[in-house]
């Protein structure tokens, strides 16, 4: 299953970075940027997340709220936040079940660096899952389509 533009985000519960567990549905009423990324401590996930952190100013001026998924246990996400100061929730999806329900999983169960918008009312309105994980979409780019969702 694969989720497309227009349909209703699949909601999850899932363990987070400062001890608590998230859902998508905790974020209703404002737009989530979900970046699924391969790995903690790798050269480009470290490169994505830093510049979502540096400009998070961008995306809280748009009341939209990053969340980062991906399959290491919470203990790595925690050292990975911790190390970088990130100022979003990384999210524990050790079994890949939320990467399945979004699309982001290769041919051989790994995951792909991948990119939704959420909107406010849960309606998948930006999608993108890269075939190489060697770059990341920029913050320029999810910041336009976030104004999209306000006009």
């Amino acid at each position: 299953m694969s989720i497309s533009l227009g349909d209703k985000a699949p909601n999850f519960t899932l363990a987070g970075t400062g001890g608590q567990d998230y859902s998508l549905n905790d974020f209703a009423g404002q737009p989530v940027v979900l970046v699924f990324y391969p790995g903690d401590d790798t050269p480009v996930c470290t490169k994505q997340l830093n510049s979502y952190n540096r400009d998070i100013e961008q995306f809280t001026e748009m009341n939209a709220q990053v969340v980062g998924i991906s399959a290491q246990d919470v203990s790595s996400h925690e050292g990975f936040a911790n190390k970088h100061g990130f100022t979003f929730p990384l999210l524990a999806d050790v079994d890949k079940d939320v990467a399945g329900l979004y699309g982001t999983l290769g041919p051989i169960g790994f995951p792909r660096r991948s990119v939704f918008i959420i909107d406010s009312n849960g309606i998948v309105r930006y999608a993108h899952r890269a075939m190489a994980g060697l770059t990341f979409r920029p913050v320029k780019e999810l910041v336009a389509e976030l104004e999209k969702l306000s006009r």
